[in-house]
């Protein structure tokens, strides 16, 4: 193994780690909204129905965050 060999090992491990991280934070922008959501409930402004659209919400995009495939540099 060279010590390009390494270089790009390493640099496919670390951006491997990159999107994974990417995905947490996708899916913590999602609390926010949860957070008003439970809220307007809690005041009356808004029916329990708007909790399940929010949580449905936050279901759909941890899928598609999931979901998603990006080659994962396995095509040699």
């Amino acid at each position: 193994m060279t010590d390009q060999d390494t270089h790009n090992t390493r640099t496919e491990h670390d951006a491997h780690r990159a999107h994974g991280s990417h995905s947490w934070l996708m899916i913590a922008c999602c609390i926010p909204m949860l957070v008003i959501a439970f809220a307007l409930v809690l005041t009356g402004v808004a029916s329990p129905g708007f909790i399940v659209a929010a949580i449905g919400c936050t279901l759909m995009m941890a899928l598609m965050m999931r979901g998603m495939d990006h080659g994962g540099g396995d095509e040699r």
